[in-house]
This record gives structure tokens, sequence and C-alpha cells, in this order.
């Protein structure tokens, strides 16, 4: 048996696993080493390449970016900035037709910009956003059709941890991967704004349940002053983040290390935060961070074996014979994703995938923080696609139990919000400087 079918075979293996249901870096530590075992037919070579890989994987100081931002992001969770971004949003657009909606796509992009966890988002704002829509009149499809669909600018937006992933795989700067995610991010949420308007607009019905919002009664309205009081920790969460990075003032860590301690001072000024609380954050992140290390350190053996058997240059040669040239690859590597996105997570995708694609971008001479950002949009339409999309998955497992939604209303009020990501995808894939101004 060859080297290249050791390798195709050991990628069939792993998809299958995954999708199992064992735990992606099981799955990646155990095939990478029987891999390594049989095209060297030395079981002590992988046994040493398996104990480098955990030497060098997550040695550099740069990798403490990963804990400071989960921090950062449950701390934030637990204090209500994601309420509060939600408040702000929906007394801003309160005279715009479809304006919870609106609301609800604007303070995802505000959680978004200090937590950078989709997850978290679709939580956060199940609670907040589906019972304000549903009090208002909006169909329950929408209403988690909105949120879920929102749900998904936490991993563009930066900071976000699929954009850390991505950064120590493909050797790229985490801050310089935030900050090509900026533009995308926000033409995301643009389009996500658009979308609802006209939804609101051309089909109110599918939008509203009497085709037509109620009002927001005067009463219902914040004072000015506590609504400068909300706004002023979000205001400062995302300077001291975002604004010292992009400023050159701070680098990726320091800002994670920035963001925690401006969260945790207003958690603790919003009686929030105490030790108790504070502690289970600590542990929750600890739980996060050592995952996020066990999948780091397995892709490592995981690009390692694919890089003994061969199957990333066999892969560049065979992309070159079929003369796709740039758009064409991509086209086919963004149809790769999104066909997985229906069956596995999106962490496991960009562990199994990138390390076969990342040398065939480099052979074709493709800027790798473009590379980059097209991996994190079209891996996160997964999370919206059935079977397996978390966030659908999240928000029905969020929702009071009073409101009697399906997961099958969730995945149909998402549809159109997938459409819009795919969209976009399509005008990242032609116009690559979108995600270049930085």
């Amino acid at each position: 048996m060859t080297n290249d079918i050791i390798a195709l075979i050991s990628i069939a293996i792993l998809i299958l696993l995954v999708y199992g249901g064992m735990h992606v870096a099981f799955a990646l530590g155990a095939v990478s080493f029987i891999g390594v075992w049989l095209i060297r037919n030395d079981i002590t070579i992988a046994s040493n390449m398996l104990a480098q890989a955990c030497t060098d994987a997550i040695a550099s100081h740069v990798f403490g970016v990963v804990p400071l931002f989960v921090l950062t992001g449950f701390i934030v969770a637990h204090s209500d900035i994601g309420k509060d971004a939600f408040e702000i949003a929906n007394q801003l657009f309160r005279r715009v037709l479809g304006g919870l909606g609106i609301a609800t796509v604007f303070a995802n992009a505000i959680f978004a910009a200090i937590t950078g966890i989709s997850i978290a988002s679709a939580a956060v704002f199940t609670r907040v956003a589906v019972p304000q829509m549903l009090h208002f009149g909006y169909t329950p499809k929408f209403a988690v059709g909105v949120v879920t669909g929102s749900s998904v600018l936490g991993m563009l937006i930066p900071p976000s941890l699929l954009m850390i992933l991505y950064a120590f795989l493909a050797n790229q700067s985490v801050g310089v991967m935030f900050a090509a995610g900026v533009v995308p991010g926000l033409l995301l949420a643009f389009s996500f704004s658009m979308l609802v308007f006209c939804m609101s607009y051309f089909f109110p019905k599918s939008v509203f349940i009497d085709g037509k919002p109620r009002e927001l009664a005067f009463d219902q309205l914040l004072p000015l002053s506590q609504l400068i009081m909300k706004t002023i920790p979000v205001v400062i969460l995302i300077g001291g983040v975002l604004g010292g990075m992009y400023l050159g003032w701070l680098t990726s860590s320091e800002a994670g290390a920035v963001g925690a301690l401006i969260a945790l001072i207003t958690g603790i000024i919003k009686g929030k935060i105490n030790l108790k609380i504070f502690w289970t954050i600590l542990t929750e992140t600890g739980h996060v961070t050592v995952s996020v290390s066990f999948l780091i350190i397995c892709a490592n053996i995981y690009s390692r074996m694919l890089a003994l058997s061969g199957a990333p240059q066999a892969l560049v040669e065979w992309i070159s014979l079929l003369g796709l040239g740039v758009v064409g690859f991509m086209l086919l590597y963004s149809l790769i994703i999104l066909f997985l996105g229906t069956i596995i997570d999106s962490a496991s995708i960009m562990l199994i995938v990138l390390p076969l694609t990342l040398p065939v971008a480099e052979q074709l001479q493709l800027n790798l923080v473009w590379f980059g950002v097209i991996t994190v949009v079209a891996v996160e339409i997964g999370l919206l696609t059935p079977p397996f999309g978390m966030s659908a998955f999240t928000v029905k497992a969020t929702l009071p139990r009073e409101y009697a939604i399906s997961l099958q209303d969730i995945f149909r009020g998402t549809m159109p919000f997938t459409i819009c990501m795919v969209f976009i995808l399509l005008v990242l894939i032609v116009f690559p400087n979108l995600a270049l101004l930085y």
C-alpha cells in the first residue's frame, strides 16, 4: 500500500470517526499515529513524532491569546453585556421596519466584537431577543431564524476563536487575521440587516404574525441616562480590545488580557460577578483552553503525517492537471467545506481539511489571510445547515419550554440567512481585496 493511499484512507477513517461521535482530537491523534507507523513501518518513529508534536505545538507564548479571549467571552456572557447590547440596538432601530430583527443582528455584531464565540451568541440572544420578538408580533420561525443566522457573526468579527485556530494552523499572525475579519464581518452584518428589512417590506407575513409589527410603547423605552450607562461598558470593551490591537498599542495576547480585565470590572460593578461565579468562569475557561490545546497538538501530528505521506504534493499536482485556476480551486474547496459542514463541527472541518489544502494554497500563491477568511465563512455556514447545524441545536436547547418551536422551524427560519452567507462567500472569493483592507 502506497503512502498516498494510506493518507486517503486515514482521512476517510477520520471523517467516519468524528461523524460517529469520537472526539476530534482523539480521532486525529489515533489516525495520525497509526498513519505514521504504517508509512515509516516503525512504531518508535510514530511515538517520537507524537511526543515532539506535544512539545512544539503550543510552546509559544503567543498561544496565551486562547485562554485570555475565552476568559473574556465567559465574563461578558455572565455580565449580561449581550442583553445591554440588544436593548441599545432595540431603541436605535425601533422606528425601522423589522427593527427588532435588525437590532438582533446589530447586537450580535457587538457581542461578536467582544466574545468571538458563535454558540455563546446563539445561547444569549435566544433568551434575550426571541421573547421580545414574539411579544411584538414576529413569527416564531423568523424570530429563531434571525437569532440563529446572526449568531455566526461571532466567528467572523474579531476576536474569533476560529480565526485564532486558523492562525495557529496556517502560521499566521492572530492580529492580522482579526483585522482581516472586520470588513467581511461588517459586510455580512449589513447584508443580514438588509435581508431582514427586505423580508419585512416585501414578505411581511413571513416576518409578522398579523402582517405588521406591534408598536413599542413609549414607557418601554429606556431613559437616556440609562441608555448611556449601558453603552459606556460596551464602547470601552470594544475600544480597549480592538482599538488597542489595530492602533498597535497591544499585541493580541495583551488585548485579550485587557478585555478580560475590563469585562471583569464591568461585571463586578454591575453586581453580576462574585467570587463563586468567577471561579466557575475560570474553570470553564480552563476546560475550553485544554480542549483547544489538545486539538492543536493532535492537528500538528496530523499535519506531519500528511507531509510524510506526500499527499499534499499529490493534491497540488492533481489540481494543476485539472487546470481549475484560483477561482475554480476556491469554489471546489468551498463546496467541500459546505458538504462537511452538514455532518461535522466547525473546528473538526478546519483540523481535517487545512493540513491538506494549505500546501495547495501556497503552491497557487494565494494570500493565506484571504484564504483564512474564506475558510471561516464557509465553515460558519455549517453552523446553520442540517443535520448538524450546531447553532440551530443551541437555539433549540436554550429556548424556554413554553415556546413550542421545532428544530425544523429553526432550520427553515435560518434558510434565508444561509443563502445570504453563501452569496457573501462568493463575493469574497471574486473580490479578495474585501478581506485584505487592513
